[in-house]
Parts: C-alpha cells; structure tokens; sequence
C-alpha cells in the first residue's frame, strides 16, 4: 500500500505535468494550485513522521 506521503508527492507530480499540458491559463492556474497543495500536503506528513 502507498504511504500518504508517496501518494501526495506523486499526486504533486501528476499535476504539475498537467499544469504544464493545459490549453487555457484557467486550467494551468487550478492545477499549480493542485500541485502546490499536494506538495505542501508532502511536506507536512513528512513533518509529522519526523515530529
């Protein structure tokens, strides 16, 4: 099984390569929004582990 961790760095990941894929501005602004939210969901488990 995936750990949270894994999964929201991979989902951080994905979006960011969507971010990059979108046709309009409005749709690469939502999935950098994604991207960073995932990437802080990452980075705060990480901290709860290590905590």
């Amino acid at each position: 099984m995936e750990s949270n961790e894994r999964y929201y760095r991979r989902r951080a990941v994905e979006e960011r390569m969507a971010a990059q894929r979108a046709m309009t501005e409005q749709a690469r602004a939502w999935h950098a929004k994604l991207a960073a939210d995932f990437a802080e969901r990452a980075q705060l488990t990480t901290v709860a582990i290590t905590a």
